[in-house]
Formats: C-alpha cells, structure tokens, sequence
C-alpha cells in the first residue's frame, strides 16, 4: 500500500527556517518563521502563564477526558474574549480544538456538512495553510483580490467586485486581524460594505482571528467580528491562543458558530461535537485550562494583558523603526507602510529576485512573497534590514 505514496511538497515557511538553521554565518537573521521573538530572539513562556501553570500543577486532581466540545468554562471565558456582549452566550455553539488550525479544520468539515456545494472564498493571499487544508478537504476555493503590491495596502475595489460573485451559502473565509501574511487590514467601514454584501447575497462569514492582541490591543482587534456576530445571521469564527497566551505547542484554539436564531444553538452545538469525536474525540485540555485560568482571574489577567501590550507596543516601536530608517536611507515616504501595517507580518514589496539577493548576500531569510515576521527583528537588526532592503533595491 505504502508504495502507492507520492512525496508532497515540503512546506515552504519550515523549510526556510531548516536553511535558516543550516546557514553558517553568525550574522544570519530569521524573519520566516511565525512565532513571536523577544529582542532576545527567544519565545518565552508568558508570566500569567507560568503562575498558571504553578497553580494548576498544586490544585489538580485528574487526568481524566473533559467533554468532547471541551471544559464549557473555556468557552465561555474565549467567547467573552472574542465576541464581547456582542451576542447572547445562547447564540453560540462552540468546541476546543488543537490549536487554531483544528479550529480553521472543524469549521470546514461543518460546511461540508451543512452545505456540501459551498465554495469557500479566500484572500489573495492568505495563510497558506488555508490553502493547503481546502485543498485536501476537496473543497472549491475562489480566490479574491486583498493586497494590492503597488500601494502595499488592501484592494478594496477589487476584493468587492470579486465577492460580488458570492452565491447562496458560500462562504467567505477573512481575517478577524493582523492579516497574516501582509499586515494590511479593513477599515470599520470597509467591513460594514463587507457585510452588507455577504447578507445581499446570502453568504456566510468565517474569520479567523489568531492575533488578537497583536494589533491595536485586545478590544479593539475584535471590533470586526463583533460587529460581523451582531449583522450577520449566521457565521464562524476560529480562534487560537497560541500567539497571545504564547502556548504555541500546547495546541489551543476553538471554533465558535454564532447564529441570530438561537433555535439552531442546540443542533449546531450536537454537530460540532459529533465532528470532534470523529476527527479526534477530546480536544487537548492543558492549553485550555491555562487559558480558561488566566482569563478568570483577575490578578491573573491583569498580568496577562500587561505583558501582552508590552509585546504589541514592542512590535509597533520596530515597525516605526524601521519605516524611519528606510525613509531615512531612501530619501523616501514610500515605506511608510510598514509603520500604519499591524500584527507580526508585513509585505515589504519586494521581488522573488531581490528576497533571494537579501538571503544570498546578507543572510537574511523571509518567505518567497517578502512577508517578514517583524518580531524576529531588534534594534540592533533593523539598520541591517533597512540596509540590505535599499542595496538590493527594494
């Protein structure tokens, strides 16, 4: 049977970061890989984290399954995150999941379900994996025009006249914030001509939010979809932990269904279930736990959210770092783009041709497309980015 195999391609942000760590020379910089970095390069476990985990370790009893959708308080505690009073907590149907991709997983296979012939419409670009996932699931994929690489900020013409093709239970697959891979988000108002279309033409919303806190803090990072929970008859949302609790191995996410008519709460929640028990009965419960923890104690939280702004405000500092040495070295306003971008990424524009020179020449490695994670830089980098971006000629 195993000779039946075919090699797949090797994942291309992984397989940057092995040349990363194969590269010799100590001057090397790693700005593919999307974790958050410390200016010391490192990923740390977060204070209220580490309390929790002390905590937890003192006062737990069992190691036993929780329920196939997950701890309930854990819902509770991520939809209060998320969603706010934006809805009733009886207008969503929830369930943990590993980590957010398991989220982005489930969310799919309840579309199959519910609406076999739905397409899914996705941004140009978007997190590959989304890709990928769909790909595998062998659902159709339309792809809509976002970045647009000339004023390196959203097209918002050509995103609205691409989803105008939106039929009747399709669905419509967007960022929540922090769009990963260009940084480039919607405006308020630009959201509400979103969903305006999506309840003209019948659609649903899914949004993934995987950086909330990253971008403009952790309210107004959920506007977005809250606004969307509270216009729109129905939609998804999934979430993930790992990069505002930083519990990226612990595997922690969760995928909300929200609908007006809460008659639907009851057997939407029974399916999400039933898709847990069949991909993988019980969701990973230690990443749960913390966060449920953090999130429902109030010295807990505090510290929490403490740390979290000192990482948002540290990565907005290296983004207006950057935009004014570049500015500085070009003569330019032209990168001014980087500073007005949010979250961990940015597209900086440049060519397949000129991102292969920044790695050749100044061992410095992004993806292909030029999207950098700008956690991976410091004030001692920056200059060196800056640099080597204008002798390369981006």
């Amino acid at each position: 049977m195993f000779d039946a195999l075919k090699e797949k391609p090797a994942d291309k942000i992984l397989a940057l970061g092995q040349a990363f760590r194969e590269d010799p020379r100590e001057t090397k910089i790693d700005l593919g890989v999307g974790v958050y970095k410390t200016p010391e390069g490192v990923t740390p476990v977060m204070r209220a984290v580490k309390s929790a985990e002390k905590q937890l370790w003192e006062s737990e009893t069992t190691k036993a399954y929780t329920a196939l959708a997950g701890d309930p308080a854990f819902a509770d505690a991520m939809i209060a995150l998320v969603l706010g009073d934006a809805v009733a907590r009886d207008q969503v149907s929830a369930i943990a999941t590993p980590g957010g991709t398991g989220a982005v997983r489930q969310a799919f296979d309840l579309i199959k379900m519910a609406s076999p012939g739905a397409r899914v419409f996705v941004s140009d670009p978007t997190w590959p994996n989304h890709l990928s996932i769909l790909a595998h699931m062998g659902i159709e994929v339309v792809m809509y025009r976002y970045f647009d690489p000339e004023t390196v900020g959203v097209d918002f013409a050509g995103m609205m006249a691409d989803l105008d093709g939106l039929r009747a239970g399709d669905v419509v697959l967007l960022h929540g914030c922090c769009h990963n891979p260009t940084g480039a988000n919607l405006n308020m108002t630009e959201w509400r001509a979103v969903v305006d279309l999506l309840n003209a033409r019948g659609a649903l919303p899914m949004i993934d939010i995987a950086y909330q806190g990253f971008g403009d803090g952790l309210e107004a990072d959920a506007a977005a979809v809250r606004f969307v929970a509270e216009n729109c008859p129905e939609m998804l949302i999934a979430a993930s932990c790992s990069k505002n609790f930083g519990i990226y191995r612990e595997r922690t996410g969760i995928l909300m269904a929200v609908a007006q008519d809460r008659a639907l709460q009851k057997v939407t929640q029974g399916n999400l279930a039933y898709l847990n028990r069949q991909n993988y009965s019980f969701p990973p419960d230690h990443g749960a736990r913390l966060g449920t923890m953090v999130l429902t104690d109030s010295a807990l939280r505090a510290d929490w959210q403490s740390e979290l702004e000192e990482v948002r405000l540290g990565m907005l500092k290296l983004r207006e770092s950057l935009a004014a040495e570049l500015q500085r070295l070009s003569g330019s306003d032209r990168f001014g783009f980087i500073a007005q971008h949010r979250g961990m990424f940015s597209r900086l524009g440049a060519t397949p041709e000129q991102v292969e020179r920044l790695r050749a020449d100044h061992a410095i490695y992004m993806i292909g497309d030029s999207r950098i994670n700008i956690a991976g830089l410091n004030a001692r980098t920056v200059p060196i980015l800056a640099k080597a971006m204008i002798e390369v000629g981006v």
